[in-house]
């Protein structure tokens, strides 16, 4: 699968527009079961505090961190969190109407951001029409998996009705969704849960909808798996990679370089089929700065990202250096998914410290545009130094990672000058303060 051209210089800043608009979720229809019984439809505040076009304020902190597309969480109509979509044609109340959505659009695309959609095409929330009209009897019974008055779910979750993939309509359906919303200045789709769904599901809606829209991109969520055969049964055109995302923090927390190296390793493998998009955070997970044991490495961590193979993506907060701990709980996700305040210059001034080490590296990687494909070969291997050299297109930058209590040195040819970090070049050999770290070029 040959990913659309534009995707080489892709860089996003990934949104959770209920969390960051401040749309408190909805509460939740009452079941104890994944029992057929009607639940009640979506709760919603028409509009939320600003919607949609409270983003617009910060467009430009997004273009001027480097970004230069937005990754939108869902912004579906849904009964609470939006991942239980119960209307994939109309904005969630909560955010606001289509108009809302076609200025965020128009403001984006004149700074020249990108704009990815989540969509959610696994399961679906109880109120969905076609679940209600399934629950009585109706032809879209077929769109669900029942078993007498039970109905199939989304890993246990009573809440998300599981769609029939095998039925012809959820297919059509599916399509229609996707090219409205390109038709609306979409540029692409992130596929959530697209790992529980069948690859051969993919595989014919995607090729139907690239037809129309021969330039969109196709992100699937995958947490593990077989990555390259997903990806080629599928027809995706890339996948999370999250092998990655958890050894980046865990080999700094653990002082365990081998273990990221492992992960690259594997990384370079996909990169001749698929190019993974890869991150430190999401909507998901923890923050980053949050997992790390010491918040110095924060700045090693995205010095990985912005120097090895993928389509990085930043999470809202994260270039502040934002807190959060994820809990498996009811609300678990609410101190990851934050409200941001009205503009930018109402955020709290000691977050711009990373902000700014998060415009450095990533106007690095924007200035290196072949280091999308770029394959990582280790030059110094220790449990808790690492020294890389990452290449592509002729072009070469080493770059070199400290999480010792001591100072490390190592000797690597044919480098001229730091292009950042705490690092000192004097020849060809790198001295790493401790702690330190620093990229390299050789021009």
């Amino acid at each position: 699968m040959t990913e659309p051209d534009w995707v080489r210089h892709a860089v996003w800043w990934q949104i959770y527009p209920l969390g960051f608009t401040g749309a408190v979720p909805a509460p939740g229809p009452a079941a104890a079961a994944n029992e057929a019984v009607p639940a009640p439809g979506p709760a919603a505040a028409p509009g939320g505090p600003g919607g949609l076009r409270r983003l617009i304020p910060w467009l430009d902190y997004a273009q001027e961190l480097g970004t230069n597309g937005i990754a939108l969480g869902p912004i579906f109509a849904s009964e609470t969190h939006g991942y239980d979509t119960v209307d994939y044609f109309r904005v969630d109340e909560r955010l606001g109407s289509q108009d809302d959505f076609a200025a965020l659009v128009s403001e984006a695309k004149g700074r020249g951001l990108r704009v990815l959609l989540d969509g959610v095409f696994n399961h679906v929330g109880r109120s969905f029409p076609a679940f209600e009209r399934a629950l009585a009897g109706g032809p879209e019974r077929a769109w669900f998996h029942f078993d007498g008055d039970k109905y199939a779910d989304f890993e246990g979750h009573s809440a998300l009705v599981k769609l029939n993939h095998a039925e012809p309509a959820v297919a059509d359906h599916v399509t229609r969704v996707m090219t409205h919303w390109l038709e609306r200045g979409a540029d692409g789709w992130r596929l959530d849960a697209a790992y529980a769904v069948p690859r051969e599901f993919w595989a014919t809606v995607l090729p139907r909808v690239r037809k129309e829209f021969p330039d969109a991109w196709f992100a699937g969520e995958v947490i593990h798996g077989d990555y390259k055969a997903i990806v080629a049964e599928s027809t995706l055109d890339t996948l999370t990679q999250y092998e990655l995302w958890k050894a980046i923090w865990s080999s700094l927390n653990d002082g365990n370089f081998f273990e990221l190296a492992w992960a690259l390793d594997r990384h370079n493998g996909y990169l001749g089929d698929f190019v993974p998009l890869t991150f430190t955070g999401n909507h998901d997970v923890t923050r980053l700065a949050t997992r790390l044991s010491d918040e110095r490495h924060l700045a090693h961590a995205l010095a990985v990202l912005c120097t090895v193979g993928g389509t990085p993506s930043v999470y809202y907060g994260d270039e502040q250096a934002f807190r959060g701990l994820k809990e498996d709980r009811a609300g678990g996700d609410d101190a990851v998914r934050p409200a941001f305040p009205a503009a930018p210059g109402d955020l709290a001034p000691y977050g711009w410290p990373a902000y700014r080490l998060h415009q450095d590296l990533i106007g690095l990687r924007r200035r290196h545009p072949w280091l999308h494909t770029a394959r990582v070969r280790p030059i110094e291997l220790r449990n808790e130094h690492l020294v890389y050299e990452t290449t592509g297109d002729g072009e070469r930058l080493v770059v070199a990672l400290n999480v010792a209590a001591g100072p490390a040195k190592v000797v690597v040819p044919g480098v001229r000058r730091v292009l950042a970090g705490t690092g000192t070049l004097a020849g060809t050999a790198i001295t790493l303060p401790p702690h330190g770290w620093a990229i390299i070029g050789d021009k």
